[in-house]
């Protein structure tokens, strides 16, 4: 059922996710999975409300069900994209602080209040810095449904602090990764392997089973 006002409600999160994109200094393409139960009247609305939020363009994509077809006119705007100006800056200067790191990315990107420590985290960050590993980038661990630490909190949240549980250390990788909230670094992969369930329809040529 059509709900063009639902979309505009649900695009804080993707308007919020352009500007964090674009403080980078660089243009912004979005891609749009189109879905069998999409209007014309949703995906362009989407479209729309990209462009006036400043993304160089914002495409409708179908390679899930038609593969590299469906995708593109999503190419080829990335290619247009790879060849207008831009001015590319990282988010904060390595030689800050890992706390000070942590709560530009935390203001900047998650639109944090602020950042909290557990002592275990404060500790780690006291270790690496004595160890000479403050420098590292920051690559935050935190849940994906939710531009804060609470899952729940959906579209753009605003005034709320962030919890930072450990903070751990991939030093061949080269950074520092925080834990936020109760996010969890073990991969969640089946017993039985997804591969099992994939095959080749040699009647069809295609490939079934992968979703």
């Amino acid at each position: 059922m059509e709900n063009t006002s639902l979309v505009e409600k649900g695009f804080a999160n993707l308007n919020k996710q352009i500007q964090n994109t674009l403080k980078f200094g660089v243009p912004v393409v979005v891609a749009i999975n189109r879905f069998s139960s999409d209007t014309d009247a949703e995906l362009e609305l989407t479209q729309r409300l990209c462009r006036a939020a400043g993304a160089a363009d914002a495409v409708i994509c179908s390679h899930f069900a038609q593969g590299g077809v469906g995708a593109r006119q999503l190419a080829e705007a990335v290619e247009t994209a790879c060849q207008q100006p831009s001015s590319f800056r990282y988010l904060y200067d390595l030689t800050l602080p890992i706390v000070d790191k942590i709560r530009i990315i935390a203001r900047e990107i998650y639109g944090a209040d602020d950042v909290e420590l557990s002592e275990e985290a404060a500790a780690q960050v006291e270790r690496y810095t004595r160890q000479g590993f403050s420098e590292l980038p920051i690559c935050m661990a935190k849940t994906h449904l939710s531009l804060s630490h609470d899952p729940a909190r959906k579209g753009a949240p605003t005034g709320f602090t962030l919890p930072i549980r450990d903070v751990r250390a991939s030093v061949g990788a080269g950074f520092l990764y925080p834990l936020v909230g109760t996010m969890s670094t073990m991969p969640g992969l089946p017993t039985r392997p997804c591969i099992y369930d994939v095959d080749l329809n040699l009647d069809t040529g295609n490939v079934e089973g992968l979703f």
